[in-house]
């Protein structure tokens, strides 16, 4: 197992795109330790911020966190990162494949654009979380967002694959949502689905609901079962909320329509 460890809380937005095991497994210490990682004119690198130790493996440690800790896991394609603490900006953004893991909260567009892999996040998400950064096509594509605590507003904005789950969610919530699966064990907030074409949305409540999704009935659909049986086998917290009956909403009828929101009858 390699390590980062965080000396102190650094002086500016540091950028972590390229740690990660695999690129780290061909570099000695002090190698590592001249990888370039700061934003502005001042020429911050690796070893100026942490102690690091190596040991060729495909887990990496980060011990210490902070706000200032952006693209953590960006360029992860296999192995193992955690971060014992915070980050900021942009984690795992785009992301091919791998497990990271963060024990505290993470900034705004977690997952952003991520094909495969896994993001754990055991505290609570900004903005964004799983949605498309600026100019982007997509937001999740293909990868597993877990947000045990709250995500802010936008979860899922431009999800085009993959699933999220989440503790309880801000407004706007499968804004804009292309297909995917989002599943909420709490209350999310106004407006869901905002723009949705297809995908499908399950929370346990909701705030003021948009006039362009209808109610359906309540429908028992094999889909939400097999979904059921998935996170059971996962231990997912969101399991228990598909137990029961689920009343279907369709929408966004002012775009394509064919997305779904069920939340308890």
């Amino acid at each position: 197992m390699s390590t980062l460890r965080l000396r102190g809380a650094p002086p500016e937005r540091i950028d972590l795109l390229n740690v990660t095991p695999l690129a780290l497994k061909g570099l000695s210490e002090s190698e590592a330790g001249k990888l370039a990682v700061g934003t502005s004119r001042r020429g911050v690198s690796l070893g100026d911020l942490f102690d690091i130790t190596l040991d060729g493996s495909d887990t990496l440690v980060i011990e210490g966190g902070s706000d200032r800790l952006d693209r953590v896991g960006a360029a992860l394609s296999e192995g193992t990162i955690r971060v014992e603490g915070d980050v900021g900006q942009r984690l795992g953004e785009g992301m091919a494949g791998g497990s990271l893991t963060v024990t505290g909260s993470a900034g705004p567009f977690a997952a952003a654009g991520a094909t495969g892999g896994t993001v754990t996040i055991e505290g609570d998400a900004g903005d964004h979380a799983g949605g498309a950064v600026y100019a982007a096509k997509a937001g999740l594509d293909g990868a597993t967002l877990v947000i045990k605590g709250r995500a802010g507003d936008g979860l899922g904005d431009r999800m085009r694959r993959g699933i999220i789950l989440a503790g309880s969610a801000g407004a706007q919530t499968a804004s804009r949502m292309i297909a995917g699966t989002i599943v909420v064990s709490g209350a999310i907030g106004d407006h869901p689905g905002y723009g949705m074409r297809r995908g499908t949305l399950i929370a346990g409540g909701h705030g003021a609901l948009l006039p362009t999704f209808v109610e359906t009935g309540t429908p028992d659909l094999v889909y939400v079962r097999l979904l059921a049986q998935t996170l059971k086998r996962l231990g997912a917290a969101q399991a228990g909320l598909l137990g029961g009956t689920l009343r279907r909403y369709s929408g966004d009828l002012a775009t394509l329509g064919k997305g779904e929101m069920f939340v308890p009858a």
